[in-house]
């Protein structure tokens, strides 16, 4: 529980956004609006427009027209009102719609009559030039486009929500994620210092001068693990240069039972890698290998570069018996796997096998990025 307390995922991520959210509230209130007028307003001069086509335009029927445009705003802003009040955007589907269908029904017909009753009263419209297939068109044309505006609405708030959640659901799993990392990190490090302690502490009175040396390759070690918590990656350089400080330390412990080569190239030494992911597998290799044969081993690392991937080989004397191979939990299998998997997904692969002639081969792909 300490572990979680010490990380701080989420404020850096809200506080960098929340500047940001505060003006996108503004603009989708300003931009409700423009859309509301200018919605209603360009609907209303089509109209015009088309009925200008057939007859003369009297300043009456712009006057109705811009009847209509208030109307249309104010109606639908009572109707926004309306669904946030009950709620209706967090409905299911199945529910939305005969809501939204008869809404819209209501809407019209509230609309329609309610401009008539104004331009008849305003003396902007004489009753007696009404028939009945008037109405009948009107209602019909303020129903669809109040049906247009509750599905423009609706669709908006739909895509919104759907962002929203998609946001907070990444950002979620990258915090998942990077804890997951974090407390793989700090597992392996114990593990990796216990180890090294242990050789020192076995030369600290037989041969102090070779108890200096390995002090120092301690401290490097120790220079590098401080830079691996907060590091996502390193270069690989770096973490073969550690790995020799380790088996340096180790040879020192083991004598002349323990050999090791490293054939790194110049290139490939400044490729970014997961921090420790070779230190641990060449550490199992010692611990679950070497020191398991009376007359020692090797442990060879090779590297090179293949399709834009890395591919780290490191093989090491010794035998993995099927049984060893299912239980992953002593060679650090789970542990490579899983964080290769949050890092890199399935473009990145590792695997463990023996080899003829008493090896077992640690096998590593990573992708490489092409930054």
């Amino acid at each position: 529980m300490q572990a979680i307390k010490n990380i701080n995922y989420f404020p850096p991520i809200i506080d960098a956004k929340r500047i940001p959210v505060r003006k996108l509230n503004i603009s989708h209130n300003a931009l409700y609006w423009i859309c509301q007028i200018s919605g209603w307003s360009t609907f209303t001069l089509l109209n015009l427009l088309i009925i200008s086509s057939f007859e003369s335009l009297q300043w009456e029927r712009i006057l109705v027209g811009a009847y209509f445009v208030f109307a249309g705003i104010g109606f639908t802003h009572i109707f926004r009102k309306i669904i946030n009040k009950l709620n209706w955007l967090n409905l299911p589907l199945n529910k939305i719609i005969p809501r939204v269908i008869i809404s819209s029904i209501l809407l019209g017909l509230t609309i329609y009559w309610v401009v008539y009753g104004i331009s008849v009263l305003s003396g902007n419209m004489a009753r007696e030039n009404y028939t009945l297939i008037k109405p009948a068109v009107g209602i019909i044309n303020t129903t669809g486009i109040s049906l247009v505006w509750a599905l423009i609405y609706f669709s908006i708030h739909y895509l919104q929500n759907y962002k929203k959640t998609e946001i907070e659901s990444l950002i979620w799993e990258a915090a998942v994620k990077d804890y997951e990392l974090k407390t793989l990190k700090s597992q392996l490090n114990p593990h990796f210092m216990f180890n090294a302690m242990n050789s020192i502490r076995a030369l600290i009175e037989e041969d102090p001068e070779s108890a200096k040396i390995a002090l120092t390759k301690l401290s490097n070690i120790l220079r590098y693990s401080l830079k691996m918590e907060r590091a996502e990656s390193v270069p690989l350089g770096e973490e073969i240069e550690t790995v020799k400080n380790y088996l340096d330390l180790e040879k020192i412990r083991f004598e002349e039972r323990l050999k090791y080569d490293l054939n790194i190239g110049k290139a490939e030494s400044f490729i970014e890698i997961p921090p420790m992911m070779i230190q641990t597998l060449v550490e199992n290799g010692v611990k679950h290998g070497i020191s398991k044969i009376t007359s020692g081993g090797e442990i060879n690392i090779n590297s090179k570069v293949e399709n834009s991937q890395l591919l780290v080989e490191i093989r090491n004397s010794g035998h993995l018996e099927n049984d060893a191979l299912k239980n992953s939990k002593g060679f650090g299998i789970n542990n490579t796997k899983h964080r290769l998997n949050l890092l890199f997904g399935e473009t990145a692969s590792f695997s463990l096998t023996n080899e003829n002639g008493g090896k077992v081969l640690a096998k590593l792909i990573i992708p490489i990025n092409p930054e």
